[in-house]
């Protein structure tokens, strides 16, 4: 059973490694060096536990899944501009304290200005 675990710990770090493109299915087990078996049992389990999604797809002639990570790794880029982290006030700054994140307008415009490019959409107001 370890190895089992151990495979599926390493398929998802590398379908997470991934990013947007997938990895075949077919691909992975050979990178792996697990049997097309194998790799399908793991498969379906990190696809029932909600860590991947897998579509088919027809790859070389043969139907294959394409398996992409359902949850990216985090990264210092996605706060790097956020205004709390060279605030004057954030020792301050709590939920209930004079000053909070909840009345925050640079906070608030950093998570407009975030969710607009989530979901693509332009203009600064």
């Amino acid at each position: 059973m370890p190895r089992r675990s151990g495979l599926e710990h390493k398929a998802l770090q590398y379908i997470t490694n991934t990013n947007d493109h997938g990895v075949l299915q077919s691909d992975l087990w050979r990178e792996l060096d697990a049997s097309s078996r194998e790799g399908s049992r793991i498969a379906i389990k990190l696809e029932n536990r909600g860590l991947i999604r897998r579509e088919k797809e027809l790859s070389e002639g043969r139907w294959t899944y394409r398996l992409y990570p359902k949850r990216k790794p985090a990264s210092i880029n996605s706060i790097i501009d956020c205004p709390c982290l060279s605030c004057s006030e954030s020792v301050r700054c709590g939920g209930y304290g004079d000053v909070s994140p909840n009345d925050c307008p640079a906070l608030t415009q950093w998570l407009v200005v975030l969710i607009r490019q989530a979901v693509g959409i332009q203009g600064d107001s």
